[in-house]
């Protein structure tokens, strides 16, 4: 008996595979290639339905859509422009054209549409997270936050949802408080290559490399020709020292390298290394002359233009910046040093000597490279408008009217950390430190890069709050385990508080990370050493700190100590060290 029925059970499977199974829905199909990175496909098949007569209004939504995914904006529009979608497809209609106007920089009109899918789908996670991109790029940060909560908290296994989150948590709390929230996004969707981008940046910026070319092949492998790919591998290569590749790779980038910014950097970088400043220079200074205010790649066309023996040049345009109270020490050098190049040393010395005296520790007011000018409240300024009335406002001394425009931005952006970290900037500046942090506070709750972060370290030095600054500084080292100067800072403190073990591991890692040509470093971790009585290493270390910059006072200090530097013999020999050809 039981034999006969396991026959009739296989029989009866046997007769239901045999019967038609009923054939997928063509939208859910489309649905699908979307999903998965392929919108031409979605739109082939749609267009098929369109011609067996399925009605406009029930595929427009997601004919825009596949076209909105293909960079075809104005197709995109032809389909959602016009707002006729079936009912059962108006919420994914106004959300896909919300997404549209987004695109094409239309932020009142995205808000309008996607209030209007919210009216019909309260509950959608996509929904709520292109609410909050839309809330970022208008200014409403504290408001992005929120409805990327609320995505999540609505759809805790959405990785639309899940992904602007991490983005989120990473503009706050760093790179590793961000990667759970990647990683929990890929479980999701794997093969989503936007993620697996921002995961793989993520891990660079950890210094954790493998992780990352793992990720960039997984990229490779799903969209060989996104033109992250390639850069990412370059970045790789040239961190490893692969300079030659690194070119290689960013040759096969094509017009990709050509427009995106972050792509010609890493070019330009490539290129000093290589041997090519030349090359690099002309990159750098189209990127300055876009981003007015980026002081990292001033230095580096600085650096460029130095190395190049392009002397005149660089005096001609960045010796009145050298000159400047915010000018970083590097800049201050290389521009004596070029003066020395042309042999104009009476020209040379304010410069060097400047750049061989201890830099102030304390913040001071950055010169916008981009014009400023009145300012009329009334007329509702934009940021860089305001940024740049501020600070001219603050270098006269019309601290009452730099704080006006502060607060009235302020007001016009509740949410936003670039209006909450101005207003923390003129407290400051104002000789408010404790309103400043406040400001501050608030404004990292959102956003906290290093520049934010060294501005509170100055607040809480001005009240005397060193278990602030040091819980401030572990944070951000947690969050940037690579920047330099923040390690340097940590070593400093952790010097101070007679913790040895700590600061010489501390600079052992900012050393390692480029610091090996900083005499301010050099000097500090040969104090370090002769503390900790190891009196050859300390010697080495000094002396090396000297060669550098023997105007540098604190390499001239550093090595007077291990020359048991107390005594007049020391000092002297100092001396004659510094004045030897």
């Amino acid at each position: 008996m039981a034999g006969r029925g396991t026959i009739a059970l296989l029989a009866l499977a046997m007769a239901a595979c045999s019967q038609p199974q009923p054939a997928s829905d063509p939208v859910d199909v489309a649905v699908a290639a979307m999903e998965r990175g392929d919108p031409l496909g979605a739109e082939i098949a749609l267009r098929r339905q369109l011609d067996r007569g399925t009605a406009r209004e029930e595929l427009a939504a997601y004919l825009g859509e596949a076209e909105l995914l293909q960079g075809d904006l104005v197709a995109a529009r032809a389909w959602l422009g016009g707002g006729q979608f079936s009912p059962g497809t108006r919420a994914r209609g106004f959300r896909i054209l919300g997404r549209l106007e987004m695109r094409e920089g239309n932020l009142a009109a995205a808000g309008a549409a996607f209030d209007r899918a919210l009216r019909i789908a309260p509950d959608d996670p996509r929904l709520w997270s292109d609410i909050g991109r839309l809330r970022y790029l208008g200014g409403e940060q504290a408001q992005a936050i929120a409805a990327s909560e609320r995505a999540v908290e609505l759809a805790p296994r959405n990785a639309e949802a899940l992904h602007l989150r991490g983005q989120l948590v990473r503009d706050a709390h760093g790179m590793e408080a961000a990667l759970p929230w990647f990683e929990a996004a890929l479980e999701v969707e794997p093969a989503n290559v936007d993620l697996l981008a921002d995961s793989a940046a993520t891990l660079g910026e950890l210094g954790r490399a493998p992780e990352m070319l793992a990720q960039v092949r997984e990229m490779a492998g799903l969209a060989p020709r996104d033109p992250r790919v390639l850069l990412y591998q370059a970045v790789l290569a040239a961190r490893a020292g692969e300079f030659g590749l690194a070119r290689d790779l960013l040759a096969r980038g094509g017009s990709a390298r050509r427009i995106d910014a972050a792509a010609r950097l890493t070019g330009a970088v490539v290129d000093l290394e290589t041997g090519n400043p030349a090359s690099a220079a002309q990159v750098l200074d189209r990127l300055l002359r876009e981003q007015p205010d980026n002081r990292r790649v001033r230095q580096l066309l600085v650096r460029a233009l130095h190395l190049a023996g392009n002397n005149r040049e660089l005096v001609y345009r960045f010796a009145a910046a050298a000159r400047a109270e915010d000018a970083d020490r590097y800049l201050v050098q290389t521009v004596g040093r070029a003066y020395e190049a042309l042999g104009e040393r009476e020209q040379a010395a304010p410069f060097l000597e400047r750049a061989a005296a201890p830099m102030p520790d304390s913040p001071v007011l950055l010169a916008s490279g981009r014009p400023g000018g009145p300012l009329t409240l009334g007329e509702a300024p934009s940021g860089i408008e305001t940024q740049a009335y501020i600070r001219a406002a603050l270098a006269e001394g019309r601290t009452a009217q730099a704080m006006a425009a502060a607060k009235a931005f302020l007001g016009r952006f509740p949410g936003s950390a670039d209006a909450r970290s101005l207003a923390g900037d003129v407290h400051l500046a104002a000789g408010r430190p404790r309103e400043a942090i406040e400001s501050y506070r608030a404004a990292a709750a959102i956003r906290r890069p290093w520049p934010l972060a060294r501005r509170m370290l100055a607040a809480h030095a001005a009240i005397d709050d060193r278990a602030g600054a040091e819980w401030l500084l572990a944070n951000q080292l947690a969050s940037e385990p690579a920047n330099r100067e923040a390690l340097a800072l940590a070593a400093r403190l952790a010097f101070e508080d007679d913790w040895l073990d700590g600061a010489e591991a501390l600079l052992r890692r900012a050393l390692a990370l480029g610091g090996a040509q900083d005499p301010g470093l050099l000097s500090l971790a040969a104090r370090a050493a002769a503390r900790a009585g190891r009196q050859e290493e300390a010697r080495e270390l000094a002396m090396r700190a000297f060669r550098l910059q023997r105007r540098h006072r604190g390499a001239r200090a550093a090595l007077a100590q291990v020359l048991r530097g107390d005594g007049a013999p020391a000092q002297a020999a100092v001396e004659a060290l510094a004045s030897a050809p």
